[in-house]
């Protein structure tokens, strides 16, 4: 078995393609001219896409979808559990098996994979692998990194610098997860939630806060400092923000960034100003005025993440106007504050949020966007069991700029439900410091309820990593319905 990924041209076969993070590496990989194959028992726009660009997709995931780039000329056979399965001349044409965290040793075809003896790798050794084929920026971090990224790849594009980018959400600026450049540079999510962040070793790394927020891979917070810390020391330079203690404290980052001008860090800002439809702020580069920076995004956090932006464009030589011109028209990744439409007076709000300091400073955002009188309803689907359970009291304090709570049972995430804690449970005790928190057991029962509840004039925000947004567009067409048969 190989322990490099292969770039060469033998074939890559991602199991379990559709995801946000094994579907961007397709795309890569699909466009720089490589075969790829993928299985997924859940096709959806991204695997459409994906099978736009050349990239064969199966709706099953079954032995034989192992042999799609195998030549059907040859005569020999690889044979699993004494039945003939792919035609081959030598195993060296078996493709590289790509899996996930989510891909567990009773899947067929990671069986029949291991069988076989193709190559297997985990998504983040191939994005480790394209990592160090370019000048790569990986941002890291609990919270934020996904619009970091995704930030920092829109300036550099903007800049034209061309950048290859992958990111964990989608981007209306490249259509998609990715995109591929045709310059030295990469920007890429660095993932923590299952230690495999050790594996890449960034020219620019950039790490935006450290929590513990994936009690289902670590015990304590320290076990996630050391993940960190050994990123950083595979890094050549690390941006890190000193707002958050444990990043200042642990880390010590090359260069730093802050709100506060007091800490002295490299890049802070002054005359900050939040408004309803965005934030203007004065950058300091070590105390000296750069530029007076704007953007489309709201609140603290996503200046913070903007400081990150400037950080990495100065480190690679741009010129403060092309760095702000680029941040200025940025317009957020999509379920990332995602405006989804306006009816009836009710504006709709997707946030991927769902960490207690995730959703506190999303509804801090929201109640800053919100009109004098307008209510900020919350409505989450709390997602995995061991974190709801984990941040329990957390969760229960994190609710205050809402007005109104409204909750659905635990995404379980593939988590098995152990009976410790439920949607109910949560619901129960975030009403202890809440005084308006309701609880509906389902999707389905949660859109009845939104219909009934929901009035002009609110602002309605979805929050969870789980499927919540899907009852989004069923509540829009269904109050729309009535203005169609009048019209």
């Amino acid at each position: 078995m190989s322990n490099f990924v292969d770039f060469g041209g033998r074939p890559f076969h991602f199991i379990g393609i559709g995801g946000i993070g094994m579907s961007a590496l397709a795309y890569v990989l699909a466009k720089r001219q490589l075969p790829v194959s993928g299985s997924d028992l859940r096709p959806n726009h991204i695997t459409r896409k994906l099978e736009s660009i050349g990239t064969h997709i199966f709706g099953t995931q079954e032995a034989s979808n192992l042999g799609f780039f195998v030549s059907s000329e040859s005569a020999n056979r690889v044979l699993l559990n004494s039945q003939e399965i792919l035609p081959t001349v030598t195993k060296s044409t078996l493709p590289q098996v790509i899996c996930s965290t989510a891909i567990n040793a009773n899947n067929l075809e990671y069986k029949a994979a291991l069988e076989l003896g193709c190559p297997i790798f985990h998504r983040s050794d191939v994005l480790a692998a394209l990592i160090c084929d370019y000048r790569s920026i990986a941002v890291a971090g609990t919270h934020g990194k996904t619009t970091t990224s995704s930030m920092i790849g829109y300036m550099l594009l903007q800049a034209g610098l061309d950048p290859t980018i992958l990111v964990g959400g989608e981007v209306n600026a490249w259509e998609g997860n990715a995109r591929l450049g045709q310059s030295e540079y990469l920007v890429a999510e660095a993932d923590e939630s299952d230690g495999s962040l050790v594996k890449h070793a960034p020219e620019i790394g950039i790490i935006t806060n450290i929590e513990l927020d994936h009690p289902d891979h670590y015990d304590t917070l320290e076990e996630v400092i050391d993940i960190f810390q050994t990123f950083a020391s595979s890094c050549k330079t690390v941006i890190g923000s000193i707002d958050c203690e444990t990043v200042r404290d642990r880390l010590k980052p090359t260069i730093t960034y802050s709100l506060n001008p007091e800490t002295e860090a490299d890049y802070t800002v002054s005359n900050i100003e939040y408004r309803h439809d965005g934030t203007t702020a004065l950058v300091l580069e070590k105390g000296k005025a750069l530029g007076v920076l704007k953007l489309r995004l709201l609140s603290r956090h996503n200046l913070s993440n903007a400081l990150a932006a400037v950080a990495v464009g100065r480190v690679v030589g741009l010129e403060f106007g092309a760095i702000a011109k680029g941040i200025a028209t940025f317009e957020g990744a999509r379920r990332r504050f995602e405006f989804r439409g306006e009816v009836d007076g009710i504006t709709f709000i997707d946030d991927y949020a769902h960490h207690p300091s995730e959703i506190r400073v999303t509804l801090a955002a929201a109640r800053l966007q919100a009109r004098p009188g307008q209510r900020v309803v919350a409505i989450f689907q709390p997602h995995r069991y061991s974190r709801t359970l984990t941040f329990l009291e957390e969760f229960a304090e994190s609710f205050t700029y809402a007005d109104l709570v409204v909750l659905t049972d635990i995404y379980s995430a593939g988590e098995p439900n152990l009976g410790q804690i439920s949607g109910e449970q949560l619901a129960a005790e975030i009403a202890k410091q809440h005084p308006q928190v309701l609880y509906q057991p389902n999707l389905s029962l949660m859109s009845e309820f939104l219909l009934q509840t929901l009035r002009p004039g609110d602002l309605a925000l979805f929050l969870g990593a789980g499927n919540l947004n899907q009852v989004i567009p069923e509540i829009i067409t269904t109050l729309c319905e009535p203005a169609t048969a009048t019209s």
